[in-house]
């Protein structure tokens, strides 16, 4: 059978295209800050500068995940708004960066210590959402008195509310029944999660907040974390959308936005597939302006991105303490739980690179911390090249809840924090010391 020239042209494009996908996605699956932990005079050069364990975090990577979403918004929305969340990493001094590569970012803040923090970086309140849950009233009080936009968790925080002042503008925060996280401490919607209001009650909250004489309203929803399944953002804006027009339909109001929240995932694994931003975006416009097909008076999209913007711009610089034969294999290393909480909390998976041209791996080794706890293991039964004590290695994608969750076990200082550009650093936090912890018993 004779096959057409126009036939084997189309298969040689579709061979192209595939095989172009294909390098694409090796190329984002290598991590970003890979070569420059390669370069082992400059780490140690760091390690020199500020000792072991230090979080380092590299400045035009931050740079560029930040103007990575604000231009895939601005492409397929006709409204949008990038609130941070402040929780993942709230050092001033990142936080400023962020902001100069979007001068119009916003903050989202959950306690008032972060709300302080946008502050610190010149974030304007005005631009920053503020949600709490079971709040108290000083909480409440004084995200009132900075002006920002209170999303409130529950009708009884509304309640509490309106014993302290009353806002021109609210939003509450939406449980639709159902979420998807990483693991399941993370998954923030749905029946067993502690937050938002339960779809079924939620237009009695906007009601509420209508009866006591308020008129602008907003909508937020943040049910999981770390999501890098894109069906799965489809059927939250979908689930969303229906309770709006649920909510107007019976109120007679409009929203002024509606948040997605936080969760755009990043890979923490080789094999992890990244977001593929413009085909995402691309599809929930779609369904944004299905629902309000005229775009000018359309709700404006509100995004809470955490980890997507400095996750995998931070990593842990730790160095090798001891090598321990037993029923198993130790690598001892002086970052432990008290710098990195969330391999003992969730059981999250940390990439490691031992800092240099290492070769090829010589076993399998458990990373374990110097806190005394058994579950001080920074990552278990993991191939690793040949180490010995002194030898640096990095633990990646910890630039969000990392420092932030950081604390004093065993009356450990936290570590110090370095912002990298190109080949010059600089000390953004000072290593905290052990009369440091002690500073507010001088009582």
């Amino acid at each position: 059978m004779a096959y057409s020239s126009t036939f084997t042209y189309d298969l040689k494009q579709i061979m192209n295209k595939f095989r172009l996908q294909l390098t694409y996605e090796i190329r984002m699956n290598t991590h970003p800050l890979r070569e420059l932990i390669k370069d082992s005079e400059l780490m140690s050069s760091i390690a020199q500068s500020y000792g072991t364990p230090s979080y380092i975090y590299e400045k035009g990577q931050i740079e560029n995940n930040v103007k990575r979403l604000k231009n895939t918004l601005a492409t397929y929305f006709e409204k949008s708004h990038i609130c941070y969340a402040v929780k993942a990493n709230s050092n001033p001094h990142l936080l400023r960066l962020m902001k100069s590569a979007h001068p119009e970012l916003g903050g989202d803040c959950s306690s008032p210590g972060e709300i302080y923090a946008a502050g610190l970086a010149g974030i304007d309140p005005k631009d920053c959402i503020y949600t709490g849950n079971y709040e108290s009233n000083s909480d409440i009080a004084m995200a009132l008195k900075k002006g920002v936009y209170l999303n409130l968790d529950d009708e009884t925080s509304f309640d509490r509310l309106l014993k302290i002042g009353k806002p021109k503008r609210i939003s509450f925060r939406l449980n639709p029944g159902f979420g998807k996280g990483t693991f399941s401490q993370i998954t923030t919607a749905g029946e067993n999660a502690k937050f938002g209001i339960p779809a079924e009650k939620i237009i009695n909250a906007y009601k509420k907040a209508q009866d006591a004489g308020i008129r602008q309203f907003g909508l937020q929803c943040m049910a999981g974390s770390g999501n890098l399944d894109e069906d799965y953002w489809e059927e939250l804006l979908t689930a969303i959308l229906h309770h709006t027009k649920k909510i107007e339909s019976s109120l007679g109001i409009n929203f002024e936005f509606i948040s997605i929240g936080g969760g755009l995932g990043i890979p923490y694994k080789d094999e992890d597939t990244p977001l593929n931003y413009n085909r995402l975006f691309a599809k929930l416009s779609n369904i944004l302006y299905h629902n309000y097909p005229e775009k000018a008076s359309a709700p404006s999209l509100w995004v809470e991105p955490g980890k997507s913007f400095i996750g995998d711009a931070g990593f842990i610089l730790t160095r090798v303490t001891g090598l321990k034969e037993s029923y198993k294999n130790f690598v001892g290393i002086d970052a432990g739980m008290e710098t990195l909480m969330r391999p003992a909390l969730y059981g999250a998976y940390h990439r490691m690179i031992k800092v240099g041209e290492h070769g090829e791996n010589n076993g399998s080794y458990d990373f374990t911390g110097p806190i005394c706890e058994n579950t001080d293991r920074i990552a278990t039964a993991r191939e690793f090249p040949k180490v010995t004590e002194g030898d640096l290695i990095a633990i990646l994608d910890a630039g969000a809840y990392g420092y932030a969750m950081s604390h004093n076990f065993n009356t450990r200082p936290r570590a110090a924090e370095v912002l990298l550009d190109g080949d010059t650093h600089q000390l953004i936090r000072k290593r905290e010391t052990i009369e440091d912890i002690f500073f507010g018993c001088n009582v």
